[in-house]
């Protein structure tokens, strides 16, 4: 099976780069561009960087935004829509039951993520699933408490929808959505016995921030979410009013017969909302340091835009401080960027993105499943001794071109599955292996020894020199200059020189 072939026209794309000299005197050029496409989408091709070289930073930064989606390209497989309800299960064996987990946590599990993976790789707009994956990680919920595929990928496209819409409508969808309600435990909010947890995380990690309310705010707050539940054989919201708490509460000084969207009303008409998003939104985008002065102004924005992304992020686009040079390599390329950045600047074709679910974890970026509810931390958190070692080695991985050397990274591979099953049969190590451990083992190696074997790189065009019509590996790959000094200077060899130095990290 042919995992990955990397594909280039040389004809079209030299047709391409003849106009790139025209880019660089009317457009922002090749830097700019690739720096614009890296930071608001994962990593362009050369083809990209070409067509958006020839565009100011405001044509490009209006196209981005215009050409965000709200429905995903890619069709999900048909057994995520499966809910199993409540009344199936209870008539289920123990056995029965321990197979149900086993392949929603597992089979169905892997199928998710490799469809949203498969989704980042082929979307025409890498902006909306870049915003999509980071609702991900600020409206946590993980697929290991929630267990139904079916409810993690409603709640995925149920951020893509207003991904980079309205905040405020979001806020209120996510907040009753299905997978939020069981990972928040609203479920069991009830009158006379109030579960304050998804009181506080709405107001900690998705509106306030810490510092801005008190525990007061937050017990009366969870009196009014009381009530919101599901509907366990549906697998939909319901409002069970007769556990909701119907007196008076009141919250940031404000005294009703407040419900949980009278709440969610009220966090949003603070201005510390406004200023604790903006404030994600320049670290994700911008910098690891927000510029308060900066985050303030934009934030007025976001309040006077009732909440709009979109003029957000073209402030954050267009700001000074985004295309400062001190900003450029400032942030850490999470695992997605990582994989995901380095097959589309190769222009891979992936028709099974399988295998890379599995490297995504290793790497420590497992999506549908955040570490807490915090999410991922990210920045430099995103490498460590471990994490830097396999970032590399996947990255040696695609970039090699020979066979001999595909041939025996898949020896290594099953060399460790050999060492481990070795290591537990002596009792060098008390990790149990299940039978069921094993065969995703085999498979996912069997799947990985394939992409390696069957890796065919055509070198493209602009790696085949060292100023293909004014471009530059360099310029397609690096945020900075390489740290690494060396002697090539085209090929396939460059290609993975440059994969391979510590500026490829940055972004």
């Amino acid at each position: 099976m042919n995992i990955i072939a990397i594909r280039r026209s040389v004809v079209l794309l030299s047709a391409i780069f003849l106009a790139a000299p025209l880019a660089h005197a009317t457009g922002m050029g090749a830097d700019d561009a690739r720096y614009l496409l890296t930071r608001t989408g994962f990593a362009p091709d050369p083809a990209e960087i070409a067509e958006f070289a020839a565009l100011t930073r405001e044509q490009a930064v209006d196209r981005i935004l215009s050409g965000t989606r709200t429905q995903p390209v890619t069709a999900y497989p048909d057994d995520l829509n499966n809910f199993i309800a409540g009344k199936q299960i209870r008539t289920m064996s123990r056995q029965q039951r321990r197979e149900l987990i086993r392949t929603q946590l597992r089979e169905g599990g892997t199928e998710l993520r490799a469809w949203w993976l498969g989704e980042m790789l082929h979307t025409p707009s890498p902006l909306t699933e870049r915003m999509t994956l980071f609702w991900h990680n600020h409206f946590v919920s993980s697929q290991q408490k929630v267990r139904s595929p079916k409810l993690m990928l409603n709640q995925n496209l149920l951020l893509r929808e207003d991904a980079v819409g309205n905040f405020g409508k979001m806020l209120h969808a996510v907040s009753k959505d299905p997978a939020m309600v069981i990972y928040l435990d609203s479920a069991s909010n009830r009158k006379g016995q109030p579960n304050e947890n998804f009181a506080r995380e709405v107001m900690e990690l998705f509106t306030l921030g810490e510092g801005h309310y008190t525990e007061d705010d937050i017990k009366q707050a969870a009196r009014a979410f009381t009530g919101w539940s599901i509907d366990r054989d549906t697998g939909q919201f319901v409002f069970r009013r007769k556990v909701h708490d119907g007196g008076i509460k009141t919250v940031f000084g404000k005294s009703g017969d407040f419900d949980g969207d009278d709440v969610l009303d009220l966090l949003l008409a603070r201005r510390e909302t406004s200023e604790f998003i903006v404030g994600k939104l320049w670290r994700e985008f911008v910098s690891p340091q927000p510029d308060a002065p900066a985050v303030q102004k934009i934030a007025a924005t976001f309040r006077d835009q009732n909440y709009e992304i979109k003029p957000v992020l073209r402030q954050l686009f267009l700001s000074d401080a985004f295309w400062a040079p001190e900003t450029r390599g400032a942030i850490v390329k999470s695992p997605v960027d990582v994989v995901v950045g380095s097959l589309r600047s190769l222009d891979a074709d992936v028709p099974d993105a399988m295998p890379f679910v599995r490297t995504l974890k290793q790497l420590g970026q497992d999506i549908f499943a955040p570490p807490n509810v915090k999410g991922w931390p990210g920045g430099d958190t995103w490498i460590n001794t471990a994490t830097l070692l396999e970032r590399k080695q996947y990255l040696d991985r695609i970039a090699r071109a020979d066979d001999a050397t595909r041939q025996m990274a898949a020896q290594r591979i099953g060399d460790a599955m050999s060492a481990r099953a070795a290591a537990i049969a002596n009792g060098s190590t008390s990790a149990p292996i299940s039978g069921e451990e094993s065969k995703d083992m085999m498979a996912n190696a069997k799947r990985m020894e394939a992409a390696i074997r069957n890796m065919d790189i055509d070198i493209p065009a602009w790696t085949q020199s060292v100023d293909h019509a004014g471009f530059t590996a360099e310029t397609a790959l690096l945020a900075v200059a390489p740290v690494e000094k060396n002697d090539v200077v085209a090929g396939n060899n460059k290609v993975r020189a440059l994969l391979l130095d510590p500026s490829y990290e940055v972004k």
